[in-house]
């Protein structure tokens, strides 16, 4: 996607990997399409068609670090070992469930400060707290024998990690991602070998500085960016964050993925939250390789990088650009050509914004329009 995916957890968007999402696809779910533009969404198409869906992502090309493969259906084994078995496709195990846990690497979530984080931190329990996505990872190690399983083609079935030895540390305040499995209590690795899960964002993480930038904790309401009710029309706004508790959204700005949508400026940056499933797609192709491709190449709604398939069961299915060798970003694109209108009334609040905050620039650009999102400029 071009941002940082972030989340309210409980409806939480997920990046398939392209074996799982030919398995979901070959499950015969019937699903609705949504742009990644950051996110869009379609009505579902039947599901005879989404079979060509999925040989379309399984081919296409991927920046996946492990290879499409036969590899992949998930199977737990419980025991005091703390071992994670992996085994080939076929072996009837639970593939599709990494579809389910969480937003892409750098998202963030929406959620209680209470079910995480160490006493002391700000934030208090009951109250909602912006989470960034970190997912614990292989060390150099594991890795190396993981991506030497996935490659091989030995008649090996099985995967062995072991949870105490194999990870990277994370931060004490680190917690896994809802749905994640557990064997005597600890997370287990997911099939890209990884264990989604969340950190909370402080108010002054200089880690997370562009996430934090777009909360307020004191008022407890975030930028986000959505359509506005006059049809094709953008619209900024604060947003409470019990309004998005317990959602998925993404984090687009200056400092996110390269700026595809031209917002801000290194002197001046800006940054924004876009609810997954925000922007639907009114028109979609057929589930046709070339009608895709035409669709991407041939028309302004398809300056977007990617089309995102809602499933009836909860599951999420992405088709990226470069899953059909087209590039992006792209000099222009359909989200940062919209006009915008700033709706802020700054009255609403009884706290003071901070003089160098995109909440204090915005809330003097009340009620202006501009006529593309890339335009907005603030009166420094």
């Amino acid at each position: 996607m071009g941002g940082n995916e972030v989340s309210v957890l409980g409806n939480a968007e997920v990046n398939c990997h392209p074996r799982t999402w030919g398995r979901l696809l070959g499950r015969g779910h019937r699903a609705h399409p949504v742009l990644s533009c950051p996110v869009l969404s379609c009505p579902a198409p039947p599901s005879p068609a989404l079979g060509c869906v999925a040989g379309l992502l399984a081919g296409g090309r991927s920046r996946t670090p492990f290879p499409v493969a036969q590899r992949g259906a998930v199977q737990p084994q419980f025991g005091p070992a703390l071992v994670r078995r992996w085994e080939r496709a076929g072996s009837g195990g639970r593939g599709h469930e990494a579809a389910r846990r969480g937003a892409a690497e750098g998202a963030v979530c929406v959620r209680d400060r209470g079910e995480g984080g160490a006493v002391g931190q700000a934030g208090a329990p009951g109250r909602p707290y912006l989470w960034a996505r970190l997912d614990r990872k292989p060390n150099k190690q594991a890795e190396k024998r993981f991506k030497r399983f996935l490659y091989s083609l030995e008649d090996c079935k099985e995967f062995v990690w072991n949870i105490e030895e194999d990870f990277k540390p994370v931060p004490d305040t680190w917690i896994p991602a809802k749905d994640i499995e557990f064997s005597n209590g600890n997370p287990l690795p997911d099939e890209n070998g990884h264990m989604p899960g969340w950190v909370p964002v402080e108010k002054n993480s200089k880690q997370y500085c562009w996430h934090s930038s777009v909360i307020n904790y004191e008022a407890e309401i975030a930028l986000v960016l959505k359509h506005h009710a006059d049809p094709g029309l953008l619209e900024i706004s604060p947003v409470p964050l019990s309004e998005i508790l317990e959602q998925t959204l993404e984090l687009i700005g200056t400092n996110i993925n390269a700026n595809p949508y031209g917002l801000g400026s290194k002197k001046q940056p800006v940054h924004l939250l876009v609810p997954h499933g925000a922007f639907e797609l009114k028109n979609p192709p057929a589930l046709k390789q070339n009608d895709i491709l035409s669709w991407f190449e041939g028309c302004s709604e398809g300056k977007v990088e990617g089309i995102v398939w809602h499933c009836h069961d909860g599951c999420l299915i992405k088709l990226h650009r470069h899953h059909l060798g087209l590039p992006w970003p792209l000099a222009e694109t359909y989200l940062s050509s919209q006009p915008v209108v700033i709706s802020f009334n700054r009255t609403k609040y009884d706290c003071d914004f901070e003089p160098k905050s995109l909440f204090h620039h915005f809330s003097n650009l009340d009620g202006q329009r501009f006529d593309r999102l890339k335009d907005i400029k603030f009166d420094v």
